[in-house]
């Protein structure tokens, strides 16, 4: 990928750090992506990598980071840290963020927003991406993990797997029809929670989730300046 380069960080979260990566595009950027992971794996998980290079790539900052750990306000209290290091930073001086994550770091990323939006009416997270969001455990779809996103208000973009086996592709529209926050979910055709779909490369089916969430970014940042 060229005009990007890879900037590591240390992060303060209580009294430790979390590991972070900084992919900054060749001209300055007005607007960022704070990216995470799943109850999985890091920041190095290959859809965040490619998300990330992706962006940076058509001028948007990306800042992914690592947070272990598969309790979600524990998560959810580092995505904060976050959000916060990045708002005060002199050498980025970014005009807003979206706060993006993969499975339950999505999850994270809508509390964080539910959070902040109750506690302060400042504008600097412009919106909310998430990959393959857990809306409910597998076969438990009694139990939908629903409570943050309803309460969101700014623009929310959605890229599940029509196969998805933690959200039902019924149930996920049920919940986007209640939120109040504009809305657009992307289904990936056959895709599994993992983003696998028999017969299509992993490049393959991260270049259509990647188009998707830069062209819902243009598309947002456009309307917030109409």
């Amino acid at each position: 990928m060229s005009g990007q380069a890879e900037v590591k960080v240390k992060i303060p979260f209580g009294n430790k750090y979390l590991d972070a990566i900084f992919s900054i595009p060749e001209k300055k950027s007005t607007y960022g992506v704070i990216l995470t992971h799943g109850a999985g794996g890091d920041m190095n998980f290959p859809h965040l990598v490619s998300l990330a290079a992706y962006l940076a790539s058509h001028g948007v900052l990306c800042l992914r980071f690592t947070c272990k750990g598969l309790n979600i306000v524990y998560r959810t209290k580092a995505f904060k840290a976050v959000v916060e290091y990045l708002k005060l930073s002199d050498d980025y001086k970014l005009s807003g963020v979206f706060l993006a994550g993969r499975s339950m770091g999505s999850r994270a990323a809508a509390s964080v927003i539910r959070h902040l939006s109750q506690e302060d009416d400042d504008d600097f997270i412009q919106g909310l991406i998430c990959l393959s969001y857990p809306l409910h455990r597998p076969k438990l779809q009694s139990k939908l993990r629903d409570e943050d996103l309803l309460f969101i208000r700014c623009p929310v973009l959605f890229v599940s797997g029509s196969a998805d086996e933690m959200c039902e592709k019924q149930l996920l529209e049920g919940v986007a029809s209640k939120m109040k926050a504009p809305k657009k979910i992307h289904w990936i055709e056959k895709a599994n929670h993992g983003m696998a779909v028999k017969g299509r490369t992993t490049d393959d089916v991260m270049e259509e989730i990647n188009a998707q969430v830069f062209s819902w970014l243009r598309e947002t940042i456009e309307l917030e300046h109409k």
